[in-house]
Order: C-alpha cells, then sequence, then structure tokens
C-alpha cells in the first residue's frame, strides 16, 4: 500500500514537473523584441520653445489619433534628439511640431497655415497632413529615421 502511494505520488510529481518545464520553454522560446526608436529632427528654430513629437502605431492609431508615445524636447538647438524605447516591431508614423511660444497648439495664420515648424516621418506632407501610407515607417530592431521641420 505505502509502495503504491509513493509510486503515484512520483509519477504525479513527475508529470507536474514535466508540465512546468515545458510551460518554461514556452514561455522562453516566445521572442518578445523590444526595439528603440531614434529620431533625429532638424531645421529646428533654436531656442524657441519646445518640440512635441507624436508616435502612432499602425493605420487605425494614426487615423485616430491616438497616440502610442509622445515627447517633449527643448528646443534648444537646431537638431536634436527623441528616442522612443520598448516598441515591438511593425509599422509607425510620426507628427510633430515646433511649439515656439510654448502654448501647447500648433498656431496658424488666418488661413490655417502653420506659423510654427511642423513636420511628418518620411519628410511629407509640407502642404497638409500626409496620409498614413505616406508617413508610414517600419521599427525592427534598433531603428533611426530623420525628421525636417518645414
Amino acid at each position: 500500500m505505502l509502495v503504491k502511494k509513493l509510486v503515484s505520488f512520483s509519477i504525479a510529481h513527475l508529470i507536474l514537473s514535466l508540465i512546468g518545464s515545458l510551460s518554461m520553454l514556452i514561455l522562453l522560446s516566445l521572442n518578445v523584441h523590444a526595439a528603440d526608436l531614434t529620431v533625429k529632427i532638424s531645421d529646428i528654430e533654436q531656442g524657441k520653445g519646445h518640440v512635441l513629437v507624436a508616435l502612432y502605431h499602425g493605420k487605425d492609431n494614426y487615423k485616430n489619433g491616438e497616440v502610442i508615445k509622445a515627447s517633449k524636447v527643448k528646443a534648444t538647438h537646431k537638431n536634436e534628439l527623441v528616442v522612443f524605447k520598448d516598441l515591438i516591431d511593425g509599422e509607425y508614423a510620426i507628427k510633430m511640431y515646433q511649439d515656439e511660444n510654448d502654448n501647447e497648439l500648433l498656431d496658424t495664420n488666418m488661413l490655417g497655415i502653420p506659423k510654427e515648424g511642423y513636420g511628418f516621418s518620411n519628410n511629407v506632407g509640407m502642404f497638409g497632413e500626409p496620409d498614413y501610407q505616406e508617413a508610414k515607417f517600419t521599427v525592427k530592431n534598433n531603428t533611426i529615421i530623420e525628421v525636417d521641420l518645414f
């Protein structure tokens, strides 16, 4: 009787150990990759306010204005860097503007033309906001892009 209990306990213990080991192997084999995106911003009006950068992941987020990450960098130099960390590989797009007077708005004239610098990924959209297909880019591993303000 005691031998029977020990054998059944040992088999149950072995099965649980095996399940635990397999679970760990499955979790470790999932390739969750975190990438960094470095955005080089140029043509900044030096010493005027901040540059606000919005990052969108995928077409729907871009279209609906759902920012996944944002950054605000002081416009100290003509060129600045923004780094977004721990992104999953995929398609992204960027919208940005220089808030020269720090009112957190893109100031425009009476015709709606921006009076402050603005830009989009792939340096598109000089004459209006581009659609996602024009602005999208791929992040894989560590990626560097450049955006010039208009």
